[in-house]
């Protein structure tokens, strides 16, 4: 199976979260599932570090780059996705996730109620 990460999954995983399902944590940690993070992610992480919405420590980035996650980046096709997409959700961090889900045949692992609504494979976090 081919995970994408949404951002709040993530950060769960790397802070060893309760919130984030024990069978979730298994597909996570299954070497038979390549696990992807977007770059939609990092830029998510990093904007809302810098407002001060998120509070997480200073290596965060180390943290991510440290886990055997493969690294997905933005590509035209996932941008012109979006415009495709029903209004269900407004947040464009998830939308384009959801793009990216759709145009790379991925199950995104989420727990984000408006992002389940989207006719896409889900892994309900």
């Amino acid at each position: 199976m081919n995970l994408l990460l949404d951002t709040h999954v993530l950060l769960w995983w790397l802070a060893d979260d309760s919130r984030l399902s024990p069978d979730t944590g298994k597909a996570i940690s299954d070497p038979e599932n390549i696990v992807l993070v977007s770059a939609v992610t990092i830029w998510e992480i990093v904007i809302k570090k810098g407002l001060g919405k998120l509070a997480i420590p200073d290596e965060w980035y180390d943290a991510i780059a440290d886990e055997p996650f493969q690294r997905l980046p933005i590509t035209w096709e996932h941008s012109r996705k979006v415009a495709d997409l029903p209004e269900l959700h407004r947040d464009p961090f998830d939308r384009l996730l959801v793009a990216q889900a759709i145009v790379e045949n991925l199950v995104l692992v989420t727990g984000d109620e408006k992002v389940l609504r989207y006719d896409i494979s889900v892994l309900n976090a």
